[in-house]
């Protein structure tokens, strides 16, 4: 029978917050995040990368934290959905969300919020076929994606 790996600490920065843990080996992110630190706001849909809705922020970089174990974040700052609003109040980002009925049923929507984030960091007047692109990896299934593109342009202007 093989041994089971003993809980290696690990410490990370978390929307400004240093949280210092100890987490099994095999232990992916996104359940670090949700379970060790209760930070809910990302959700987990797939487990496999494919739908995005676990999306976060790790050192400036758009990362899917399904497909990352928790021992790699050690020593990273991770922005998550629950950082976005500053003093409870929304972000442009956000508010544009709302304007523009680009959610439904909300699932998707951290993922699509920091997806949207990192594109408007990095390009602040993105164009139309550059925010598809951005979220082409975020799956929504209830509203076709042309009130989030919509939201995206409004936030960016």
């Amino acid at each position: 029978m093989a041994a089971v790996a003993s809980p290696r600490p690990i410490t990370v920065t978390i929307n400004g917050t240093v949280y210092e843990r100890d987490v099994e080996a095999r232990k992916l992110l996104i359940h670090f995040i949700r379970d060790d630190v209760d930070l809910t706001g990302s959700h987990i849909g797939c487990d496999t990368g494919n739908c995005g809705a676990c999306s976060v922020i790790l050192n400036g970089t758009l990362v899917k934290s399904c497909m990352l174990l928790a021992v790699q974040a050690d020593g990273a700052t991770i922005e998550t959905v629950e950082g976005l609003a500053d003093g409870g109040e929304l972000t442009t980002l956000q508010q544009s969300f709302s304007d523009h009925h680009a959610l439904q049923c909300g699932y998707c929507t951290p993922g699509m919020l920091m997806s949207a984030k990192a594109l408007l960091e990095e390009n602040p007047r993105p164009s139309e076929e550059e925010i598809r692109k951005a979220i082409q990896g975020n799956i929504c299934r209830c509203t076709g994606y042309v009130n989030i593109v919509e939201a995206i342009k409004s936030a960016a202007k």
